[in-house]
């Protein structure tokens, strides 16, 4: 059998010191099967951003061992998690993180040129996935002129746009309303069915554990996993 896309084992961590340390993770063993559509659910500051972010390469843990697509994130250095963040991983966050002077096109494109494809390739593959998305006639419009379900589309856009097997989605429907967010909910979930890229959503929104995926909950440090609803 394929070694599973994420491995966490024993994971614990930690932030603070003496009598002001909070322990956050504490020996958490977790796999994620490549392709997987997966939802973390727990109430806001449980731990989940945390967990995203030692998957993501963007923190590291205390104890135990990360690994992702392939890559020991426990002991590797800044460059080699610079590397692997850049190529292997694509980001989604509550607040969007567009860049507000370039429009929607350009934004996607960003996402391709960071994994270094030339420029006429990334103009391309932005358009082909602003059409994904719902958005091909929306390229031109800066972040200002689009709603907050648009710009999470464009942000959904540049995440996958330099074809990352994993993508790592941080509350995306929090600053959306539930309409809204029911919409951006089975767009990921569609362009996980058509990519084959393995999705990591973390939320406090009850709503997406009536998705039928897998689910798992972040609780006093440790998960539980939950059957498909």
């Amino acid at each position: 059998m394929p070694e599973p896309l994420v491995i966490l084992e024993s994971v614990s961590k930690s932030y603070g010191g003496g009598a002001a340390r909070q322990l956050v993770l504490d020996d958490l063993s977790l796999e994620m099967e490549a392709g997987e559509f997966v939802v973390v659910l727990g109430p806001s500051g449980c731990g989940k951003t945390t967990l995203l972010n030692l998957i993501g390469g963007l923190d590291t843990a205390d104890s135990g061992r990360v690994q992702a697509c392939g890559v020991d994130l426990t002991g590797a250095s800044r460059p080699e998690l610079t590397a692997y963040r850049a190529q292997s991983v694509g980001f989604v966050f509550q607040f969007y993180n567009l860049l507000p002077t370039l429009t929607a096109q350009e934004n996607v494109e960003a996402g391709v040129r960071v994994a270094g494809v030339d420029r006429e390739s990334a103009r391309e593959s932005a358009r082909s996935l602003l059409a994904q998305v719902g958005l091909g006639s929306m390229g031109d419009r800066f972040p200002s002129q689009l709603s907050g379900g648009e710009q999470q589309r464009v942000a959904i856009a540049r995440a996958l746009a330099k074809k990352p097997p994993l993508l790592l989605a941080d509350e995306p429907t929090g600053n959306l309303d539930e309409e809204t967010a029911a919409g951006v909910l089975d767009l990921m979930q569609e362009l996980n069915r058509v990519t084959g890229t393995t999705f990591v959503v973390v939320s406090h929104n009850p709503m997406l554990a009536e998705e039928g995926k897998r689910v798992v909950r972040l609780s006093h440090g440790g998960l539980a996993e939950l059957s498909p609803t």
